[in-house]
């Protein structure tokens, strides 16, 4: 058992106020794991109060049901904070994390910042909610559960491994969603809510697939503009969804989508199949897992010259390693 799980839980118990955080615009990773913590907590300590407080959400998993309304400050300066699925502070979702009398971090990104005392941090896990399902597990004789928590926590593990198919995935993970398929989660409509697609979308994967571009060494990439995303009546995570069209393409080990956004900055969300490329992200402002992380640029020059740090990246590695595809 790492150490620090019974530190979140000795903390857990000493206060009556609890208040739960995420990274900004959230994946299923951060929604389930913070509404399957709130979850599991209040079935076990019906007598604290416990919070979702952030500031923006998701179409993706909307169906998993909405956050908490906005509480009043003072009730956040005698609260426990914990911040999940978040690597770094300028993206927690709700800044008034900063309020709570102490905060946690639970996460599974590789370590960028330290920004709360306590820490529970495990850069090998598939998912933050794998890690909420370890917790779970290894403190069931005091903690509950039931079919919605197992619910939310296996749709982040689920959309946090690629379906189990990242190789971040272990036995452990698979034996944690084995645990949580065994409170009755209906996969079947679970699955329908996550990858049945408008009909719009397949008409922009086409687009895509059209205009993608592939660098001299392999490196595939594709620049959505604003213009482009309102044409295809583009929804955020409809625009990032867009990595997943380009991850098939032999002997294209990188892949980039760059997403203008309305602010005039540029999304960047890279992925890769066997090169570490965490380190690429953080020279431009962002991180993540050696092989899914994102970043982001002011320009499109900027948006090249990580193009081109792209390219001699998986120049070297494909000079240097064998029986890649």
């Amino acid at each position: 058992m790492n150490p620090s799980m019974k530190i979140v839980l000795d903390k857990i118990k000493e206060y009556n106020r609890i208040i739960l955080f995420r990274h900004i615009r959230p994946d299923g990773d951060a929604v389930g794991s913070t509404k399957g913590l709130a979850e599991i907590l209040r079935l076990t300590y019906p007598e604290k109060e416990i919070y979702l407080q952030n500031e923006d959400f998701s179409e993706y998993v909307a169906f998993l049901g909405e956050e908490d309304a906005p509480i009043d400050d003072t009730l956040y300066t005698d609260a426990l904070g914990i911040i999940l699925d978040t690597s770094v502070s300028d993206r927690i979702s709700n800044k008034k994390y900063t309020l709570c009398h102490e905060l946690i971090k639970i996460d599974h990104h590789i370590p960028v910042e330290s920004y709360a005392p306590y820490e529970w941090v495990e850069p090998s896990r598939s998912s933050c909610c794998e890690m909420i399902a370890c917790f779970y597990d290894t403190f069931k004789n005091e903690l509950k559960i039931n079919l919605q928590a197992a619910t939310y926590i296996y749709t982040g593990m689920v959309t946090d491994s690629g379906r189990f198919r990242f190789r971040s995935v272990t036995g452990e993970t698979l034996r944690l969603a084995g645990l949580l398929l065994d409170m009755g989660i209906d996969t079947e409509r679970l699955f329908a809510h996550l990858y049945l697609r408008e009909h719009h979308t397949f008409a922009f994967e086409a687009y895509v697939l059209k205009h993608l571009k592939l660098s001299e060494n392999g490196v595939a990439s594709i620049y959505i503009t604003q213009a482009t995303q309102r044409k295809f009546s583009l929804s955020r995570e409809d625009a990032g969804e867009t990595t997943s069209y380009l991850d098939s393409i032999k002997g294209a080990l990188i892949w980039i989508v760059f997403i203008e956004a309305e602010d005039g900055t540029i999304r960047v969300r890279l992925r890769s199949r066997f090169v570490t490329i965490n380190q690429l992200a953080e020279r431009y402002r962002g991180g993540g897992h050696d092989c899914a992380c994102g970043a982001t640029v002011y320009s499109k020059g900027e948006a090249n010259k990580l193009l081109r740090e792209a390219d001699a990246t998986l120049k070297e590695y494909k000079a240097t390693h064998k029986d890649w595809l």
